[in-house]
């Protein structure tokens, strides 16, 4: 059994969020995030399309997952009671 030293104190763990995922100052509205989610789509499909590399591919794919993680918040931030917030 570990021996436990009495001046330690309980940390809060958090899970990490990569950077790419902070949320900036700037929120854009849903219609915004969705609109943008679309760009990056077909997006996509024309990379596949033309046979793009793996590299521009991740690069789409990151900045894809970044606006529908935005698009996450946004939603709970619009339909999520303020009580419920705090």
């Amino acid at each position: 059994m570990p021996m436990m030293n009495p001046e330690m104190s309980a940390t809060v763990l958090r899970p990490a969020v990569p950077s790419r995922f902070r949320r900036g100052h700037t929120r854009p509205t849903v219609e915004i995030l969705l609109d943008q989610i679309s760009g990056l789509t077909l997006e996509r499909q024309r990379l596949r399309e033309l046979g793009a590399d793996s590299a521009r591919l991740e690069r789409n794919r990151v900045k894809l997952a970044r606006k529908q993680w935005e698009l996450s918040h946004a939603l709970i931030e619009r339909y999520l009671p303020h009580s419920h917030a705090a």
